[in-house]
């Protein structure tokens, strides 16, 4: 008894800790958001004129404006596009070049991020060169995201389709209901969570992105992410503090909204599975 209670603690320990290790820097970065003092180490009292020059830093809003609609659009595209990928995987079997198409897919998940977005500038590089486009800037980052992304997406929702009871579509085809109505009715239902952590993860990864929008992005068209990191070479301004927080509180907010909304869509579905058993 008293060594599954020392092992209670022990594994409750090591479970801080490791909240601590990754959650301390992120509470850093807020708390001194709001830190007078220029200078990151010393606590210099409470301001928020960060915050106030953050409104007429033009750098860093044009850049959070260019990541959010690549972070918007990548995680459209890679949602639609996985999810065809994995219900090719999932519901063909076996098809011609099922293992090649298999492993394209997965192939950005295990290739380092220098060699994807180099092997994607030389190809833009020549594909400009042939037909004078497209420039790099926004469409050629979001190509590059999209082919990162495409890859999480399809895990992603490759995992839930391999878990759905296949005597559910089934069934809807046996009342009368024709593919398209058994996809939007019953699987696209059933799959809705997968298709909204997919949309998160990917939204999130594009967002973050640094190696790929560093080979595709042209004059014009940086980031938030290469602007600060172009700044931290030669010293980080407290403004990048101030955005940074921003964007904590705004992706908070929205992994709590979304899993609140999530919950209550599951806690509805089993009612109504219960519902359905009883009649």
């Amino acid at each position: 008894m008293r060594a599954a209670r020392v092992n209670l603690w022990f594994a409750r320990g090591w479970l801080g800790a490791g909240f601590v290790f990754l959650y301390l820097p992120i509470v850093a970065l807020v708390v001194f958001s709001f830190n007078d003092s220029p200078v990151p180490t010393q606590w210099r009292g409470f301001t928020l004129k960060w915050y106030q020059q953050l409104l007429g830093d033009d750098e860093i809003i044009a850049g959070l404006w260019l990541s959010l609609k690549i972070a918007f659009l990548t995680a459209c595209g890679s949602v639609v596009l996985g999810t065809l990928a994995a219900f090719s995987l999932v519901k063909y079997r076996r098809f011609r070049g099922r293992t090649l198409f298999s492993g394209m897919v997965s192939a950005p998940l295990v290739m380092p991020e220098v060699v994807v977005g180099l092997s994607l500038l030389l190809m833009l590089v020549s594909i400009q060169r042939a037909f004078g486009f497209p420039e790099r800037g926004l469409m050629t980052i979001w190509f590059g995201h999209l082919l990162l992304g495409v890859a999480y997406a399809t895990v992603v929702v490759q995992a839930r389709l391999r878990d759905l009871n296949p005597q559910l579509e089934e069934a809807a085809m046996d009342l009368g209901a024709r593919p398209p109505q058994v996809f939007w009715l019953v699987t696209l239902p059933m799959i809705a969570q997968s298709l909204v952590s997919a949309w998160l993860l990917t939204f999130t990864i594009s967002l973050d992105d640094v190696v790929i929008a560093a080979f595709l992005s042209g004059p014009g068209s940086t980031t938030m992410p290469l602007v600060i990191f172009s700044r931290a070479r030669l010293g980080l301004n407290p403004s990048v503090n101030a955005v940074a927080t921003i964007i904590v509180v705004v992706v908070a907010v929205g992994v709590v909204v979304a899993s609140w909304l999530i919950a209550r869509a599951e806690r509805r579905r089993m009612i109504e599975m219960a519902a359905a058993q009883r009649h």
